[in-house]
């Protein structure tokens, strides 16, 4: 493969994206094992895909801000590099599809000239960090979270302590106790509170969704803004100290608080804490600063359908004069060439201020409310003015069995034609009632169906021995607030080409039969399940399909049930020689990060170092070695020769990091502690070998 020289100022960043491209070059060669490969590619932000020979790459756009010249750079990426079409995450973050994996860190070095990254969009990693698309400009916000969401996104980037876990960490930002960041679903959710004048934030810790969706704790009615990142860190350290290692199905923070139980758990993460320096940091407090924009004058007639688009898609804000217009983008997909032309309207009339939402949309801010007509006609001209933001006709989709993996069943497809439903037979509940349908190709949730008023995810019907598409219907879940919500019930699972009869029943009863001011939430739970099982079951009676119910929608072909390896988590790696290089690797990180005087990332990289050389050995015994803390204890149990010779305890010298401060000397030490215990392994293993 043919090198390159990036144009990036910022030597990390140079760094990360050399080596990838020299990783990708030993892999190509035989030179790494696979599965290592996959783990180190998927933190750096790309994904197989279903399609054999290219990759997914996620971009990362932390709380979903972007700027019109970012926007440019990334649709000018996915001409170059992808196939023209950006799609818009529940996370906030863009992915693009058909990427050569020998082209990415190209790509990467494009993108980052606009100081955008993919670092950790995928992988074992913290993923993006979300936050309310309102933040900074909501009427019933304490503070604006903006700049607390920036600050965690930067010490967390490339931080030790979040690059290899057992498992992902999701974060949510929420703008108000409305929580529209579904604080409630995350492994960490912030809801802003003011405390006798003090900023801080209520902080929940172990939701999910997921086939075993679960309801955040709340760890901390109220940590001040100074303290919420070292806090945060304890919780972050505790996960990858004890989290599973080995079952991936039960690897998330809420299995480990449910393991541990919730008392124990908060006990860990305080003693951790106390350990953690500083256990302060401020954060530079910002106002939300509103560019000047000109005023358009225009011909354009306010008519009928310009109210019903104001109705529905614009927001006021709190800022005297401004209000925030949002765009409907259908199943989250917008091609290159209308983000360029978007581009250029979000500079005129928002003075830069985009973002991207958790609904798969998009929220121009700071509009001066004289210039909507004009903004209205220049959307218009986008195709990009279209009735219902984040209402029933803006469904949310994950890309499912078009290039996902883990997809069953064709989440756009179905979204497509439902959305076609009710923009044809039933525009008037667009503006009548706040709905939303959310769709997910299999259990893992990527579309958020388990939180949505009329959630679909996708599954398989056997019939006569075939195999057909299907969709499970889940109702009533959604958001309660301050921190409270409610997972979707199953109700029934149906073929997948009887989803839009199940659809318009549902409407048209909700529309008869809703009390006034009535949600649908409201409706379904004084309905109950049964009721909308017993008027549904018709539909799910599987003994007499026809061809057509064998085809998915959205394709010609014949359903075939094809699912993948899932990449969601990364891998677990378990050779002996993939751990003993993984451990020279991260003792050579810490040696790094003590010629930069950077104590706790090199006590980290050498706590990481000591945790893989220890595992190296203990695959070879029949020892428990699921999380971090049973590794330890294994190899004591295992190899108490280890501490005869070394005069000291494996665990106790490991477990440092957990009651001592960063310092220089404790550094320095641990460094010299780890390449003793790392070459101690490597020379007993050459014995046993020999």
């Amino acid at each position: 493969m043919k090198s390159f020289r990036t144009e990036i100022e910022d030597p990390i960043v140079e760094h990360d994206i050399l080596e990838l491209e020299r990783k990708i070059f030993a892999f190509k060669e035989g030179k790494m094992d696979e599965e290592k490969f996959r783990s180190l590619r998927l933190a750096r932000g790309v994904y197989g895909q279903r399609q054999q020979g290219v990759q997914m790459v996620r971009i990362k756009i932390p709380y979903g801000k972007c700027t019109a010249k970012q926007l440019r750079r990334i649709a000018q990426v996915s001409d170059e590099y992808s196939n023209g079409n950006l799609h818009i995450t529940t996370r906030q973050d863009i992915q693009i599809h058909y990427v050569s994996l020998d082209r990415t860190p190209e790509l990467w070095a494009e993108l980052e000239q606009d100081d955008i990254t993919m670092r950790e969009a995928c992988g074992n990693t913290i993923r993006n960090i979300t936050a309310s698309a309102w933040a900074g400009i909501d009427t019933n916000e304490p503070f604006d979270v903006t700049p607390y969401a920036h600050a965690f996104f930067t010490h967390f980037l490339r931080n030790p302590v979040c690059q290899d876990m057992g498992r992902k960490i999701k974060i949510a930002f929420s703008s108000s106790s409305k929580d529209d960041a579904l604080t409630f679903s995350h492994d960490i959710g912030f809801i802003p509170v003011l405390k006798e004048g003090v900023r801080g934030f209520k902080m929940l810790v172990g939701g999910g969704i997921g086939a075993q969706p679960r309801i955040a704790d709340v760890i901390l009615d109220f940590i001040s803004v100074e303290e919420y990142i070292p806090f945060s860190e304890a919780v972050v350290r505790v996960f990858d100290q004890y989290g599973e290692r080995n079952r991936r199905n039960k690897a998330r923070l809420k299995f480990l608080i449910k393991e541990q139980g919730f008392e124990s758990f908060y006990s860990r993460v305080q003693e951790v804490y106390q350990s953690i320096s500083p256990k302060k940091i401020e954060i530079i407090n910002s106002v939300l600063e509103q560019k000047k924009t000109a005023n358009f004058e225009t011909d354009a007639v306010v008519d009928a359908l310009f109210e019903k688009w104001k109705k529905t898609n614009v927001i006021n804000q709190k800022q005297e004069g401004l209000v925030a217009v949002g765009i409907a983008i259908d199943r989250g997909d917008i091609s290159s060439d209308k983000a360029r032309a978007l581009s250029e309207v979000v500079e005129a009339f928002c003075g830069d201020d985009l973002r991207f939402t958790i609904g798969q949309s998009i929220l121009l801010r700071g509009i001066k409310e004289a210039n909507l007509p004009a903004l209205y006609m220049a959307l218009q001209q986008l195709g990009l003015a279209k009735i219902g933001f984040h209402n029933i006709n803006d469904i949310v989709a994950c890309p499912g069995t078009d290039t996902c993996n883990l997809g069953i069943a064709s989440s756009m497809g179905l979204a497509a034609e439902l959305q076609r439903v009710v923009e044809e037979e039933y525009p008037e509940i667009i503006e009548k009632h706040q709905l939303n349908i959310k769709i997910s190709g299999c259990m893992n949730a990527c579309g958020q169906h388990a939180i949505a008023d009329i959630g679909f995810q996708g599954m398989t019907v056997k019939s006569n021995g075939n195999i057909a598409p299907a969709t499970q219907v889940l109702l009533g879940g959604g958001i309660l607030g301050n921190g409270e919500g409610r997972y979707a019930d199953k109700a029934l699972k149906v073929p997948a080409k009887r989803t839009p009869h199940v659809l318009r029943w549902l409407l048209e009863d909700f529309d008869t039969n809703a009390q006034k001011e009535e949600s649908f939430l409201q409706y379904y739970l004084r309905k109950e399940t049964d009721y909308f099982y017993q008027n549904l079951k018709e539909y799910a009676e599987v003994s007499s399909l026809t061809a057509e119910d064998y085809i998915d929608w959205g394709a010609d072909a014949v359903y075939e049930k094809a699912i993948g390896v899932g990449e969601c988590a990364g891998v677990t790696i378990d050779l002996v020689q993939t751990l003993l290089f993984d451990a020279e690797e991260h003792l050579d990180k810490a040696k790094e990060a003590l010629t930069n005087e950077a104590w706790a990332n090199s006590i980290y990289f050498s706590y990481a170092s000591r945790i893989r050389a220890a595992k190296a050995l203990l695959t070879t015994r029949a020892a428990k070695i699921n999380s971090h803390d049973s590794i330890i204890d294994a190899f004591e149990a295992h190899f108490p020769l280890y501490q005869s010779i070394s005069g000291a305890s494996f665990g106790e010298i490991t477990r440092q990091l957990n009651t001592k401060s960063p310092s220089k000397k404790l550094a320095q030490q641990y460094y010299d502690e780890t390449f003793h215990a790392l070459n101690w392994i490597k020379d007993y293993r050459h014995v046993q070998q020999n």
